[in-house]
């Protein structure tokens, strides 16, 4: 891929301070795009995410800290992203993870994940795609996840919600597919789902494998794949990176409603 492909296009990333979110913001500035960072974290945090987004290459970043669990400052998000300048590129990003079994899950908990995984990409969505179809180009990508295509245990309102946004995102595509034109580079709507990815929240359950086992860090991940993710190795949050930036280019007008696995062969089974 050449290097700045979006130059001149604007993205909202949500849940972008660390981690998957923070590593497609710093892909999407590398590729020219001035970003808006969001997420609900420490002064310093956000300052590391900016700096780290800037030196990849945005022309200029910003960061709102709207609390996605309330539709309101879900809409107040969207109406001061949209303030200054119009939005080419939104990724649904945030999302939050709680594991128990479904008779002991919490009802507070599931509203949160509904609202924080699911309700806010509907509200972003149909905020945000009306003036893409306007201009002939907009890309909204969701990242869901290898469980909005299989199910694990423990993990009922989290499965709702990414089966929830694979079917969003489906409608959308239809709803937008015919806006725009090859040379103005079209409106899609697409889902990513990862599968394991090298990020901060499975770091203990890679430690814990490591010392049950007695083994070093590369072994104990194989061991932690070796039920699902027949490749046995974890994805790398650069490398779902990559596959958003590609999505957002104008060759891509095409492609549309897919929910794009990246699991080591996990769903392929």
């Amino acid at each position: 891929m050449s290097e700045k492909t979006l130059t001149g296009r604007r993205a909202l990333v949500t849940g972008s301070l660390q981690g998957i979110g923070l590593a497609i913001a710093r892909e999407l500035g590398r590729q020219g795009c001035t970003l808006v960072l969001h997420g609900l974290a420490s002064d310093t945090l956000a300052r590391d995410a900016c700096a780290a987004v800037l030196e990849a290459g945005a022309p200029a970043v910003e960061v709102l800290t709207h609390n996605l669990r309330d539709a309101s400052q879900v809409q107040l998000l969207m109406e001061a992203t949209l303030a200054t300048s119009p939005l080419d590129i939104l990724v649904n990003n945030a999302g939050i993870q709680h594991t128990a079994p479904l008779a002991d899950m919490p009802r507070a908990t599931w509203d949160d994940i509904i609202a924080i995984n699911l309700s806010a990409a509907f509200d972003t969505m149909r905020l945000a795609l009306p003036q893409m179809a306007r201009r002939g180009y907009g890309r909204v990508i969701n990242i869901a996840s290898v469980h909005g295509l299989v199910a694990s245990v423990h993990k009922a309102p989290y499965v709702a919600a990414k089966f929830g946004m694979v079917g969003l995102s489906r409608v959308a595509a239809l709803e937008y597919a015919n806006a725009g034109s090859r040379e103005s580079g079209g409106v899609t709507v697409n889902c990513i789902c990862p599968g394991w990815t090298e990020t901060a929240i499975i770091q203990p359950q890679i430690d814990a494998r490591a010392q049950q086992l007695g083994t070093g860090r590369e072994a104990a991940i194989r061991d932690l794949l070796k039920e699902k993710q027949p490749s046995q190795r974890t994805s790398l949050p650069d490398e779902i990176a990559r596959v958003v930036t590609w999505l957002c280019e104008p060759a891509a007008h095409n492609l549309t409603g897919v929910s794009l696995p990246i699991d080591g062969g996990w769903t392929a089974q």
